[in-house]
């Protein structure tokens, strides 16, 4: 598949919300939330004025259309390891899934975070989260968990 990886626009930061209502899990068997889950604080804080200082956004598009995102903030969120850690968030549309898309995602950002001079990032996956073992291919590691999630964190 062929596909492209680009910093986000500042004009795009809205599509940020159809991202972030992408990487909520689902898992099988559950029926989805409604879209408007993504205006419960616990999860607008993900995206709620994105293009702060410190955020940063790739996108992938495929036939000029977005079709993923992968970014990172400085938030107090799931994810949380101190206030000079970045939380990661990554999603894809269903369809393009397992492409090696996100991967890719993953790595350009983790390197623009050591260029950037950060020493790691960290992110929250439910242990049912079929993007777990992508998190690990790319250099997570456990660091806590509780009985649904896992907080994992990538020393750069």
């Amino acid at each position: 598949m062929d596909y492209k990886i680009r910093q986000l626009k500042k004009d795009e930061d809205k599509i940020l919300e159809v991202f972030l209502y992408e990487a909520i899990f689902i898992p099988e068997g559950v029926e989805p939330q409604p879209k408007d889950i993504i205006n419960h604080p616990d999860l607008n804080i993900y995206i709620s004025g994105f293009g702060e200082k410190t955020d940063l956004c790739y996108v992938a598009e495929v036939s000029e259309e977005v079709v993923g995102a992968v970014w990172t903030r400085i938030i107090n969120d799931y994810g949380h390891i101190d206030d000079e850690t970045p939380s990661l968030s990554i999603s894809l549309l269903k369809e393009f899934r397992n492409h090696g898309i996100g991967t890719a995602m993953m790595k350009r950002i983790l390197k623009t975070l050591k260029e950037q001079g950060y020493k790691q990032v960290s992110l929250s996956v439910q242990k049912k989260n079929y993007a777990f073992n992508m998190y690990k291919n790319v250099g997570f590691e456990i660091v806590r968990g509780n009985e649904e999630d896992y907080i994992m964190l990538c020393k750069l």
